[in-house]
């Protein structure tokens, strides 16, 4: 009886609503409940707060319209790697996979993961991140790290198992979290309302201060107007940005969407327009409920403002002022729900990109492999193993600021990569076509180049590592290509 060769290929199961899950549930993790009180301080007025997230969510929006067109273009799998492949070469694809693999992708994750470790800890006190389980000098490993991990494992498994398996978890986390903060919206809105934190904020709605703040204490309130404060606007942006991001991975799925030709540029439409309607009516609620402005050393969550809300949790700083003592535990529900959602989709879509590059001969050949349920079985094997050792570090936070930077030069080169791609391929189907082509995708590149430059000079500790970071790949390309070409001679 003759066997069968045929490999296993991907499954088109991804809908316009899975899609769009994956865009949302991929954005929303604990972000939008804590960066706010980082940005607060770098702007110091509620008007200018709400601008920065106004701002962010007009770039999102704006790059999501762009990738449109190249998604349209190529519904391939691995997405924007693809992308960078073909409107450049592939030794720029690979700096960007090389980048996500390091710490893009698996330092979110990672990130993500001990979030949801850390508000679980508020549930059960066992995973706390001060119950030490083991010390070596400096080094400790805490229960709330063995406990990312865990997480890490587990959603890795489900999506070993299948698409369909991690479809459902997707669908099921994403829909909960919409729901789960929509609800705190409306609470916010029509419940917390809270008449002096109002009064407060209207009365500095416009006057901007940057709080440089070192170990709890303030050094300095320096005003902000002109130049200094448009730099300030593209320093605050770094949380903003780095909540809204992650939008893309629906892209690196293309290969398992049907109809992708329609649907992923749809799903980045309607998946980006959600999340930023939602942090946009999210920070409105808290500067209903919390004056913006506070001190570090008060001792009631008004005093101490959006600010200087405990640890920076700004969510549930709010939630006291609405639900009482049990916030924190309603607070911490919310973010583990969203975290977990959140993972999975960056869990299920970061192994494509994997799996591209090794097809391309550029990354672990076992990686360019499906296993028998049409995943890329060994591209999540060693993604979750990197990730988990970045749990183990305890450096991902660090690695996480370094890419911000790295992240938006990509972005450009993508969104620039649809000017060449019209050049180089003219006749190329375009199902969907770019909004407000030539404009809109060029003016992104100018926000987004200017907010790099800002960076690079007023946050240099973080944004030189990570072009760093990036340039490491260099050596590492022409390494993996010498190596290819001995193993097949």
């Amino acid at each position: 009886m003759a066997t069968s060769n045929t490999q296993p290929e991907f499954k088109r199961g991804l809908g316009l609503l899975d899609s769009t899950m994956i865009v949302i549930g991929s954005m929303i993790g604990s972000g939008i409940f804590i960066v706010s009180a980082d940005i607060g301080r770098t702007v110091g007025a509620p008007g200018v707060l709400l601008l920065v997230w106004v701002i962010t969510g007009f770039m999102t929006v704006i790059a999501a319209l762009s990738y449109g067109e190249l998604a349209g273009m190529m519904p391939h799998v691995g997405g924007q790697y693809a992308y960078l492949r073909e409107a450049y070469n592939p030794f720029i694809a690979f700096l960007y996979g090389w980048t996500l693999f390091l710490v893009i992708q698996t330092g979110t994750i990672a990130a993500v993961a001990v979030a949801f470790a850390k508000f679980t800890g508020v549930l059960l006190p066992w995973f706390s991140e001060q119950h030490i389980l083991f010390s070596a000098g400096t080094y400790h490993i805490s229960a709330a790290q063995i406990l990312a991990i865990v997480s890490v494992l587990i959603l890795t498994f489900v999506n070993t198992r299948g698409l369909q398996e991690g479809k459902i978890v997707q669908n099921v986390f994403t829909i909960a979290k919409i729901a789960a903060l929509l609800g705190f919206v409306l609470l916010a809105l029509f419940v917390g309302r809270n008449s002096s934190a109002i009064a407060a904020n209207i009365g500095s709605f416009w006057n901007a201060t940057w709080t440089q703040v070192s170990n709890g204490t303030i050094l300095s309130i320096t005003p902000l107007s002109g130049w200094m404060l448009l730099s300030a606007i593209g320093v605050a942006m770094v949380g903003s940005l780095f909540s809204a991001d992650a939008w893309n991975n629906i892209t690196f799925t293309a290969g398992e969407v049907l109809n992708p030709k329609r649907n992923i540029p749809l799903s980045l439409v309607l998946g980006t327009g959600t999340v930023i309607l939602l942090y946009l009516l999210a920070n409105i609620g808290y500067l209903l409920v919390l004056p913006l402005t506070g001190s570090p050393e008060a001792a009631d969550v008004t005093a101490q403002g959006i600010q200087f809300a405990v640890s920076d949790r700004v969510g549930t700083a709010a939630a006291s002022m609405i639900f009482g003592e049990s916030a924190a535990v309603i607070m911490a529900v919310m973010i583990m729900i969203s975290t977990f959602g959140c993972n999975n989709g960056l869990i299920l879509a970061g192994a494509r990109v994997y799996y591209a590059m090794a097809k391309d001969g550029l990354f672990f050949k076992n990686a360019g492999v499906l296993n028998k349920k049409s995943v890329p079985g060994s591209a999540l094997f060693v993604q979750g193993v990197w990730t988990c050792l970045l749990c183990l570090s305890g450096t991902y936070g660090d690695l996480l600021d370094y890419v911000v930077f790295a992240v938006l030069l990509f972005y450009i080169l993508t969104v620039a990569g649809i000017f060449i791609l019209r050049k180089k391929q003219p006749n190329a189907e375009r199902p969907y076509k770019a909004f407000g082509y030539p404009v809109v995708p060029a003016l992104y590149i100018v926000l987004a180049a200017a907010i790099s430059v800002d960076l690079l000079i007023f946050k240099p500790q973080y944004t030189w590592p990570g072009l760093g970071i990036v340039l490491l790949g260099i050596p590492v390309y022409f390494i993996w290509k010498i190596t290819r070409r001995r193993n097949e001679i």
